[in-house]
């Protein structure tokens, strides 16, 4: 069986959440009999020379970046090469890339989506842009031969949509066991100390609301405590720049761009407080990630946060900056080096292979 997935910029190491989902499940699908190819996007690769990740294959196309079309040019010539290599399967990645699931079943093959969360919420679409994701989505529902969801909030969206369907399951996002980083080098580069430091993780997009944390630290002006965000943009739009603008000539506050690897461990290790202040999820993997790591958590109080379980003092009203200084004040006197025991046994990588396998298999076996 060979399986095509488009959707995503690509794996490894590239920065999102469904890229990150994809270099996790992948390679423990993959097997003698079930090839897997992930189309890459090769600007976005970190290591260009890479052909195959851990019996993943990866098949590099190029197409122009553009911020609004980059996506469905990229997923509709992943398709055609779906068809040119005679796949099974073509598992599609984010409701805006669904669009091009009509042509998957026009080409003769099985389509499965990934539902990721109702991206014509984010904040960075216009109407236009806003209309074609809500086409996706709903093209994407009609045609796929089965669709995944991974979280309730966002069945519970798709079966207020389309009651009537029924191939629709729920796969959780999951996150691997971790071990504490032992090392604090990467800390002592940026001149950080031990829980001496405010940590968010993710990409530099309005939806993830790190301009009310960066205007809450900088209110609250905690004594020698620092703020780190680590990820960068795609794109350096306006927000972007409002970012650095934001953080120019602040000394406790740290933009350390994009990072995987033995240096999140580090940050995620000794972190005082994990912030996700986002307007906007699916299921968060960096909140999952720092729960892995025992790190005390504080996250806005949006469906796919509150789905995860934290108690009440671990969530704040999404958007509020009144609200994220108080949480967050609350939060920093009482987090000191005390780690959190999670329950995380629903988000199981291996458990998430198999459920999606299965999915594969009951179409084509």
């Amino acid at each position: 069986m060979k399986i095509v997935v488009t959707g995503t910029r690509g794996i490894p190491g590239i920065q999102g959440g469904v890229e990150t989902h994809c270099e996790e499940l992948y390679p423990l699908i993959a097997d003698k009999q079930h090839e897997i190819i992930v189309v890459r996007r090769p600007y976005y690769a970190v290591d260009h020379s890479v052909k195959v990740y851990k019996q993943v294959i990866i098949k590099d196309i190029r197409v122009l970046r553009n911020k609004h079309l980059e996506a469905f040019i990229h997923t509709f010539l992943a398709v055609l090469y779906a068809r040119k290599v005679k796949a099974d399967i073509v598992h599609i990645h984010a409701v805006g890339p669904a669009l091009m699931t009509p042509l998957v079943r026009l080409l003769g093959m099985k389509a499965v989506i990934t539902h990721h969360g109702p991206d014509y919420d984010r904040d960075k679409w216009g109407k236009f842009a806003k209309w074609i994701l809500r086409m996706g989505e709903k093209t994407g529902m009609y045609y796929a031969n089965h669709i995944i969801v991974i979280s309730e909030h966002i069945r519970r969206i798709i079966q207020q949509k389309y009651p009537d369907k029924k191939n629709i399951t729920l796969i959780y996002n999951g996150i691997n066991p971790v071990f504490p980083a032992r090392s604090t080098e990467h800390l002592q580069s940026l001149d950080l100390t031990e829980y001496g430091y405010i940590l968010a993780v993710g990409r530099l997009v309005k939806e993830k609301g790190f301009d009310k944390l960066i205007e809450a630290f900088k209110q609250l002006s905690p004594v020698s405590i620092k703020l780190v965000i680590a990820g960068d943009a795609d794109y350096q739009d306006e927000y972007t720049q409002k970012l650095k603008e934001m953080c120019k000539e602040q000394k406790n506050i740290r933009l350390v761009g994009f990072i995987k690897g033995e240096k999140l461990a580090q940050l995620y290790t000794y972190a005082r407080i994990f912030v996700l202040p986002s307007t906007h999820e699916g299921l968060p993997i960096a909140l999952l990630e720092a729960m892995s790591y025992n790190c005390p958590v504080l996250a806005s109080d949006i469906p796919a946060n509150k789905e995860i379980g934290l108690p009440e003092e671990c969530y704040f009203k999404s958007g509020d900056l009144s609200c994220l200084q108080q949480a967050l004040k609350k939060q920093l006197e009482n987090a000191q080096t005390e780690r959190v025991s999670y329950n995380l046994s629903a988000y199981n990588w291996t458990n998430i292979a198999g459920q999606t396998k299965e999915i594969y298999n009951s179409l084509i076996l």
